[in-house]
């Protein structure tokens, strides 16, 4: 789905390369986004299955996510330097431009929770992992809808997910006070790295919301 704007008939030839090429970049934005949410998964697999034969996946599908990052980067640049595009145009492709860097961070933040689940992997499972567990499916439903908002330029979608990420604050704030009144007796390394987790689970989900917001943005051009 692509934001019309009317134009003289004589750019007739040039609008249709120009959505062609937008069309494009959404497909690009699509697939990058699908690779992080397997990423996610991928880490929720990893820390809480205790699979640790998916981080070094987590690894490789982090480079493709960059990979996708710069050239969609490029392709939105070279698109306004090139093609002149109107001003409802400049607003899907800057959006666009935010959006993957939403989507980057997401990569990254999952990439990082592979990493600790190979550090906790030798300690106990801690009495509050099901709490962090249901925190992360929660980032991951937030996903999951803002990349289905994007997908349909639903507006209302994507404004619902900030609703969503209420949810994930109480999670973080509750599992924050249950980490610190936890009693020191042995290494202080699981707590730490179940601190980073839960950090990362909610910068994660305000991406996600960064993300339903600005689809609400291209559909209808207000913040």
């Amino acid at each position: 789905m692509l934001i019309q704007s009317p134009l003289p008939k004589v750019t007739k030839p040039i609008r249709s390369q120009f959505e062609r090429q937008v069309q494009t970049i959404q497909g690009d934005v699509l697939r990058m986004g699908a690779l992080v949410e397997q990423s996610c998964r991928f880490a929720h697999t990893a820390l809480f299955n205790r699979n640790l034969s998916v981080v070094d996946t987590l690894a490789k599908q982090d480079k493709k996510i960059d990979r996708f990052y710069k050239q969609i980067e490029v392709q939105c640049l070279q698109l306004i330097a090139l093609q002149s595009p109107v001003a409802s145009d400049l607003r899907l492709i800057g959006t666009l431009m935010q959006l993957i860097r939403d989507l980057e961070r997401i990569g990254d933040y999952a990439e990082d929770i592979g990493e600790v689940a190979v550090k906790l992997f030798p300690y106990p499972v801690a009495s509050y992992m099901p709490e962090i567990e249901h925190m992360s499916e929660l980032c991951q439903s937030m996903l999951a809808m803002s990349l289905s908002a994007l997908t349909q330029l639903d507006a209302e979608v994507g404004l619902q997910v900030k609703v969503e990420d209420d949810a994930v604050d109480d999670c973080y704030d509750n599992l924050y006070d249950v980490l610190a009144s936890q009693s020191i007796s042995g290494p202080t390394e699981p707590l730490l790295l179940s601190m980073l987790v839960i950090r990362s689970l909610e910068r994660m989900a305000d991406h996600a919301t960064n993300i339903g917001q600005r689809v609400a943005f291209i559909v209808t051009g207000k913040r």
